[in-house]
């Protein structure tokens, strides 16, 4: 049987796993790091079939509820990376494990973290990166660091080690959440700026010390789907993944649903996203499609 692999557990990965698993053409397995955005909600009053107001975490838990009744696998860890094999396959990188896939669902959402930090936003495309996969060429043999806490941080520093003089996380004041490994520092100062003319060029610190730095990569929180779309080479647009109407990225085997594909960020939408993805996924496992 074919093996699909959604990532994330939001509306529109359930209802995507909804429709593959009750099809009985597909394994379905939804690797998930937690609820994600629906956390926030407090009271959800517009969605249909609720005659009285639901919490986000309690739409939530139904949903996934519902998945694992009809048979859908999870896997509670952290995609870092994706990729493909030499077969042309998908591959699924956590912190942990490789899952190998014949078709994967990107329905994280959109990242909503940011970093107010003077001269960040200016330097994009100065020095500033968000895909380490992508820009560590631009950075050979240079010092770099890379802004996180946890393990996507210290996936994008491994990523770096490999081709750059020195890489350095920057946690920001935050709390380290994750191992590192021997050859990569670890700094904890907050950071006030990303200085440099045209080009990075270092980081100013709360209290006032500097670090000599040519490239600075962003790896905040956890993974989202564009970030892990960018990895791979699907083509993104204003932080979204470009989808076709039938929930096709611009590479094979991967589609994307739900709030990465941008328009209106509602539940609802998510839901028919995802289900309209699962019938465009059944159709490529049948050979009806690309």
């Amino acid at each position: 049987m074919k093996k699909v692999i959604i990532i994330g557990s939001g509306p529109a990965g359930i209802s995507a796993a909804l429709y593959l698993q009750r099809s009985g053409k597909a394994e379905v397995c939804v690797i998930s790091s937690g609820i994600g955005a629906l956390a926030k909600a407090e009271k959800i009053e517009n969605y249909y079939g609720f005659a009285q107001p639901v919490s986000g975490r309690e739409l939530y838990e139904n949903g996934v509820a519902g998945a694992e009744r009809l048979g859908v696998s999870f896997i509670s860890e952290e995609v870092v990376s994706l990729s493909y094999n030499a077969s042309m396959q998908p591959v699924v990188s956590t912190a942990k494990n490789d899952y190998t896939a014949d078709a994967v669902l990107l329905a994280t959402g959109v990242s909503r973290k940011t970093l107010s930090v003077s001269g960040l936003k200016e330097h994009e495309g100065k020095g500033v990166s968000y895909c380490a996969v992508c820009d560590a060429f631009f950075f050979r043999n240079k010092d770099v660091c890379v802004i996180g806490s946890g393990e996507y941080a210290v996936h994008e520093a491994l990523v770096l080690k490999a081709t750059s003089r020195s890489v350095t996380i920057l946690t920001n004041g935050q709390p380290l959440t994750a191992d590192v490994p021997e050859g990569i520092a670890v700094i904890d100062k907050k950071i006030t700026a990303v200085d440099g003319e045209p080009t990075v060029d270092r980081i100013i610190f709360e209290n006032g010390e500097t670090l000599p730095a040519k490239g600075v990569f962003v790896a905040l929180g956890t993974a989202g789907s564009t970030d892990l779309a960018r990895k791979v080479g699907a083509e993104t647009e204003n932080n979204h993944i470009k989808v076709n109407e039938n929930m096709e990225t611009s590479l094979p085997s991967l589609y994307a649903a739900g709030d990465c594909i941008g328009g209106t960020l509602q539940i609802y939408k998510a839901v028919s996203d995802g289900a309209a993805a699962a019938m465009t996924i059944l159709k490529h496992l049948s050979g009806n499609s690309r």
